[in-house]
């Protein structure tokens, strides 16, 4: 595998794991927090328990447990790629959830008793009238556990997944000895660590700007949807 192509497989790597691993956590994060306003009791204690026990379980541990004891469990060989994208999904949904729970607390309960008086039942109350409003307020918050997801994916390099976090370590195994680059070729060809990583920094700050534009964004549109 060329340098070139070694980047944009790792690149998109990252973009997999930050994607998906972001798309798990809202879903899953949004039923969670669902669950942990809910009036049923034991919706609220299997919401407390999942956030509580892997908010507080160290991220390495979850993707470990997903990396080799899930193959295990079932018996089978499963991508390294797919194991690390649920390991993110499943633990960043904890923080989704906290921040839908908040966004929620946010809301008048007397919107809600209105609704109900009206006679929606619970998922109605939330998903037309609830959550919409708790979304426009959990904004920079939510984005913020978007930007430790992306930040996180560099633990996948631990499990060989290929992205960001690992290309500097696959770029010291094909670099050809004695080679003499430029600067830019220094730094993708991982010639000089130091330079490569900063290559990496730049690559994943120019991706959380984009992220905190997206946050301003879309504050501008809802702000004036008020």
């Amino acid at each position: 595998m060329d340098v070139p192509q070694l980047w944009l497989n790792a690149l998109q790597g990252t973009l997999i794991l930050f994607f998906a691993g972001g798309a798990l956590a809202l879903v899953l994060g949004i039923i969670v927090g669902t669950m942990r306003v809910s009036p049923i009791p034991v919706a609220r204690a299997v919401g407390t328990v999942y956030v509580n026990w892997i908010r507080n379980t160290p991220l390495t541990l979850v993707m470990f447990f997903f990396a080799f004891c899930i193959p295990i469990l079932m018996a089978q060989r499963v991508s390294s790629l797919v194991l690390a994208t649920i390991a993110l999904g499943v633990y960043t949904a904890t923080y989704v959830a906290e921040t839908i729970r908040s966004g929620v607390n946010t809301v008048p309960v007397g919107q809600a008793e209105a609704a109900r008086a009206l006679g929606l039942g619970f998922g109605q109350v939330m998903s037309l009238v609830v959550l919409p409003q708790a979304f426009r307020s959990v904004i920079p918050p939510m984005v913020s556990v978007f930007i430790a997801l992306l930040k996180n994916t560099t633990v996948a390099a631990g499990f060989a997944v290929l992205n960001l976090g690992s290309v500097a370590l696959y770029l010291s195994e094909i670099r050809e000895p004695g080679r003499r680059d430029n600067l830019l070729e220094t730094m993708m060809s991982g010639g000089n660590l130091l330079l490569t990583l900063i290559l990496i920094a730049l690559i994943f700050v120019v991706m959380v700007l984009l992220l905190a534009w997206l946050q301003r964004a879309l504050e501008k549109k809802w702000r004036v949807e008020r």
